[in-house]
């Protein structure tokens, strides 16, 4: 097995590496963050070896694989500038499955996406590259998940929603069946989706209103 590069060691590399410790305790790991103070550190026995300019010194000695260990408390563009990043160095997306996530055989599920502890992926569902569907958050039959997307701990996804890329589906929120949100949107935690969101908009409430447009 080769080495697993995690960019990024806040929370979120937490909850990732104590999901890939669960499904596999050998798993060869290391993190890098341009952070210089937590340099020499590690999180759960995986250290933190540098920023990105140790790339090439690890690819030589066996790195393969990337994950994106940071997360978004709203916008996700720099998910997508990372995950990108990566591919240019040749690094493939390796896919992240809690033990406990629930997966629908007849879901598919892109390379590089996060299944957290306890979130539920149901059948026909689609999640595209680099999503996060986070803790207890439950996506159901026949939604489509974009790109760099991430639905927050505990959001909930009736059928056949659509959420477009690196949109931000805040924690506990709910979407009404059927319904559209555009891409680079964000719906603030706990809001109540029954329209649907335009693309770059930020939507909050119950039911949800729109509070803002972003520049995108």
């Amino acid at each position: 097995m080769g080495l697993t590069i995690i960019y990024g060691g806040g929370g979120h590399a937490k909850v990732l590496i104590d999901a890939m410790l669960e499904a596999s305790p050998r798993r060869k790991m290391t993190i890098l963050d341009p952070d210089s103070r937590i340099w020499g550190t590690e999180i759960f026995g995986v250290p933190i070896q540098g920023d990105e300019s140790l790339l090439p010194e690890m690819i030589s000695a066996g790195a393969d694989r990337f994950i994106i260990g940071v997360g978004s408390s709203s916008h996700t563009l720099l998910r997508e500038k990372l995950f990108a990043a990566a591919l240019s160095h040749g690094l493939q997306p390796e896919t992240v499955c809690h033990p406990s996530a629930i997966c629908s055989a007849r879901a598919s599920i892109s390379e590089g996406v996060q299944l957290l502890a306890g979130c539920i992926v149901n059948a026909s569902a689609l999640v595209h590259s680099n999503a996060i569907i986070n803790s207890g958050a439950i996506v159901e039959h026949d939604c489509v998940i974009g790109a760099h997307a991430h639905i927050a701990p505990g959001a909930r996804l009736a059928g056949a929603v659509h959420v477009g890329e690196r949109a931000h589906i805040g924690a506990g929120a709910t979407v009404k069946q059927g319904i559209s949100v555009g891409a680079d949107s964000v719906v603030g935690a706990g809001a109540v989706v029954v329209n649907n969101v335009h693309p770059g908009s930020v939507v909050v409430g119950v039911p949800a209103r729109l509070l803002r447009r972003l520049a995108i």
